[in-house]
């Protein structure tokens, strides 16, 4: 776990990918993707049924190394629909008990969308939101392109890809974009134990991050915050 400043207040990266925001005592997570692989066992595609017990396993870890007593999740919680009424029941007894240890909000992404004319419901305690606003911050699944306001979001599964002494290396990464008065806005990586990512250079998302003045990757590496520069004000391959 390694500190960060964001937005003129402090924060905490986790290893695997949480946000912890002391002032809050809140734990931010994006993309749990929970029972993506019973999603795919459901159209033939056949994966251990492991995933969601794995990714809450790691989020209690995470609770319990911060203390967290609040959680956000940024959205893309279950991979469809349906997915909360499949979870088997080790995994549903963890979630519960995790939704009962904290104040939970569920925050609503692509995958979390109910049916035409259907209520989104909440998957197992907690409350559910479309996007909030804490403390300053906004709280949504996906960057909103415009944004001049500290937000927090997940969506693209952000990866940093480099190449090392002839080797590459992708390592899941937050995305943080500043603006010329030092404020600006996160997108988090993926929390799921299942989940893939898109590069972090990617167009797409430094589009998604504009305006800014300058965009960087950031991951923990040991004990420390890394940043890779992926776009700078002024360079021509402006996205």
């Amino acid at each position: 776990m390694v500190p960060l400043s964001f937005a003129n207040q402090e924060f905490f990266l986790t290893d695997s990918g949480a946000l912890f925001w002391p002032r809050e005592n809140a734990l931010l997570v994006a993309d749990l993707h929970l029972e993506k692989a019973s999603f795919f066992a459901k159209h033939g595609q056949m994966l251990p049924p492991y995933d969601s017990r794995e990714t809450l396993e790691r989020l209690a870890v995470a609770i319990r190394e911060t203390g967290a007593r609040r959680v956000f999740t940024l959205g893309d919680n279950f991979h469809d629909a349906g997915g909360a009424a499949r979870l088997e029941p080790h995994a549903a007894g963890m979630l519960a008990a995790l939704t009962r240890a904290t104040d939970w909000v569920w925050i609503t992404g692509n995958h979390d969308a109910p049916k035409r004319n259907e209520r989104a419901q909440t998957p197992a305690g907690g409350t559910i939101a479309e996007e909030l606003e804490v403390a300053g911050m906004i709280l949504r699944h996906q960057a909103m392109p415009g944004e001049i306001r500290p937000e927090f979001s997940g969506h693209y599964h952000p990866r940093l890809q480099i190449t090392v002494r002839q080797r590459r290396i992708r390592r899941p990464c937050a995305v943080v974009s500043r603006d010329a008065a030092g404020s600006g806005r996160m997108i988090l990586p993926a929390f799921g134990a299942l989940t893939g990512g898109m590069n972090a250079a990617d167009p797409v998302i430094l589009s998604a991050m504009q305006p800014a003045h300058s965009i960087h990757a950031l991951l923990p590496a040991g004990g420390r915050l890394v940043k890779f520069a992926l776009w700078q004000a002024g360079n021509p391959t402006h996205p």
